[in-house]
């Protein structure tokens, strides 16, 4: 006799969960302004796993958001550092005393003296790993768990898709879990990567628009208006002035940042600007930009960073709602294969 559909769910994503200490082996994206002490205990408290993003804090604000979130939570959460912060091994300090139980090191390769100092410390470790051949560098480091994040995803992206990096990871990372990201909105999906030998999923943009999120009415209205194809990576005119590719919806800030790298171009061509001065105009265009539509609720000219899942956001749902669904919908795919599958004995 098989299992049941939802101990079918229950035994794919268990590896996740365990490494986790949660009910779900899902993960909430580190997300700027959004993934703050009330969005991360909402997480944890409805069975996933919250994580905070900690950006350019610094480390009092981080002792104070981690303390902020454990009085809302006695659930396991993450703390989410940038590797190229210029504190960051104060920052991960911070973790350690708060007894935070996983850090995630993202924005780059992991330093050598933060990963002791995590493993040391007695927290478990989570990187990215944009490639199969740093992911192997990472776990041989000390790496306890890795997230393999799709150009699909919101925000500060890669160059490859998820479906890609799920091929050329899954199949040969399996000493430890490893959680898929970038354009994950249905249950159904997160099924199938588990099913590829994924340990769980990680999504972002889901729970932005939750009714737990502190982001802007405008910034959560905005993703249930917007379809997939809204969702579209930053542009650069000029390969000698690099833009960082950010996945976020189309608007005027959009636009005039074209119109922005234009001008710019033109007053480095006429010697108006040297070429460090026209890289950091090009790059200070977005400075605060992020916040304005995050907290003052200025959608049409700050950065509304979104995946492309941003389709999948119908409306704006309490967290709990939106994990029972995923659950629902992996459970229900499940059961409808058990079904195709007694019809065609049946049938035989």
């Amino acid at each position: 006799m098989t299992n049941s559909p939802a101990a079918q769910f229950e035994a794919l994503q268990a590896r996740g969960a365990a490494f986790l200490g949660t009910e779900l082996a899902i993960m909430g994206g580190a997300m700027s302004w959004v993934s703050e002490r009330n969005l991360v205990a909402a997480i944890s408290n409805a069975g996933g796993f919250g994580v905070i993003a900690c950006g350019s804090m610094p480390p009092a604000m981080l002792e104070a958001e981690i303390a902020a979130t454990q009085a809302l939570t006695n659930k396991p959460f993450g703390v989410n550092l940038i590797t190229m912060h210029p504190q960051l091994d104060d920052l991960v300090q911070v973790c350690l005393r708060a007894k935070v139980s996983h850090v995630v090191l993202a924005g780059g390769i992991p330093p050598g003296p933060a990963v002791r100092a995590v493993k040391d410390g007695g927290a478990k470790l989570v990187a990215f790993a944009p490639a199969l051949v740093l992911a192997k560098r990472f776990v041989k480091s000390g790496v306890d768990a890795l997230v393999i994040e799709g150009s699909e995803a919101g925000g500060h992206i890669g160059p490859v898709s998820l479906t890609v990096l799920a091929q050329e990871i899954l199949p040969y990372m399996r000493d430890v879990p490893v959680f898929v990201a970038g354009g994950l909105g249905r249950g159904e999906a997160i099924l199938s990567y588990l099913e590829m030998g994924a340990a769980g999923a990680q999504l972002g943009t889901r729970f932005a628009a939750s009714t737990e999120s502190i982001a802007h009415a405008n910034f959560k209205n905005a993703f249930v208006r917007a379809n997939a194809r809204d969702a579209l990576p930053s542009l650069q005119l000029d390969e000698r002035f690099p833009v960082i590719p950010v996945r976020g919806l189309v608007n005027e800030g959009t636009k005039r940042f074209m119109v922005h790298q234009a001008e710019t171009l033109k007053k480095f061509q006429n010697g108006e600007l040297d070429k460090t001065q026209a890289q950091l105009a090009i790059e200070h265009f977005w400075a605060g930009a992020l916040r304005r539509a995050v907290v003052e609720g200025d959608v049409e000219n700050g950065s509304v960073m979104a995946g492309q899942s941003v389709g999948m956001v119908s409306a704006i749902q309490p967290v709990a709602e939106i994990l029972a669904e995923l659950k629902a919908q992996a459970v229900a795919a499940l059961a409808a294969r058990e079904q195709t599958r007694s019809h065609a004995e049946k049938a035989a």
